[in-house]
């Protein structure tokens, strides 16, 4: 009988799991961390959270937007593109994983960005659980260092032990990430609830505006995300 985990392990057809440059990627990865599923774990948070650059711009509309082969290859994502490609990642090393997503309030973003999405609820947010010593524990691999930065908040560690979630204060003692509603875990990343959601809260017609202009545009980003104004509450 398989274990309630085995679908943490397996390859879907978003979280490509078993795709050469993910199995690569990995075994590069986790070089020197033995057979300690921990420190693997580490080893892949940090490959994804810096190696991929957080994009808020990216096409989103599509599976393939998400696959995590794709999300590799490309090298930028947004949350929920680094949230699956860091599960892919577990899964191809033997560490059950999944995704996670919940509703966060953004209270320190660039102008730009809430002017784009006209909220500061940053709709199902996305990010990895691991299965490591007997329990789930959270990873959040969405912004890189660089990015962390020029918002003057800490960049996110992982221990592999203790949940890694969004900090409530950035550097100044100021509000940045508030976590409002908790959608649950998934074996794979649940495009159409995603897009719903979406829809429901941004707007049909706002979501649809962004879907023509990354058409027109032939999938290339309209914005450049690091170069934007930080706002904060």
């Amino acid at each position: 009988m398989r274990s309630d985990h085995n679908k943490y392990i397996d390859a879907t057809p978003i979280i490509d799991a078993d795709s050469k440059i993910i199995i690569d990627y990995a075994m590069s990865a986790i070089a020197g961390a033995d057979q300690n599923p921990i420190a693997k774990a580490i080893k892949l948070y940090y490959a994804v959270r810096d190696a991929i650059w957080y994009d808020p711009y990216i096409p989103f509309y599509r599976p393939e937007h998400y696959r995590s082969s794709h999300v590799l290859k490309t090298g930028r994502a947004f949350c929920i593109g680094k949230a699956g490609l860091l599960c892919a990642l577990g899964r191809a090393c033997g560490i059950p994983a999944r995704v996670g997503f919940a509703d966060v309030r953004n209270h320190l973003a660039t102008r730009q960005l809430l002017d784009y999405l006209g909220s500061d609820i940053f709709a199902f947010h996305g990010y990895t659980e691991f299965y490591l010593k007997g329990k789930w524990v959270k990873a959040t691999p969405a912004f890189n260092k660089e990015l962390c930065r020029k918002a003057n908040v800490t960049p996110l560690e992982f221990n592999g032990r203790d949940d890694s979630i969004f900090q409530p204060y950035n550097k100044e003692k100021k509000l940045f990430m508030e976590y409002v509603n908790d959608h649950g875990s998934f074996a794979d990343i649940p495009l159409d609830r995603i897009l719903a959601s979406w829809k429901a809260l941004y707007g049909r017609e706002r979501v649809r505006q962004w879907i023509d202009l990354l058409e027109k545009s032939g999938g290339k980003r309209n914005r450049k995300f690091e170069n934007e104004d930080w706002v904060r509450d």
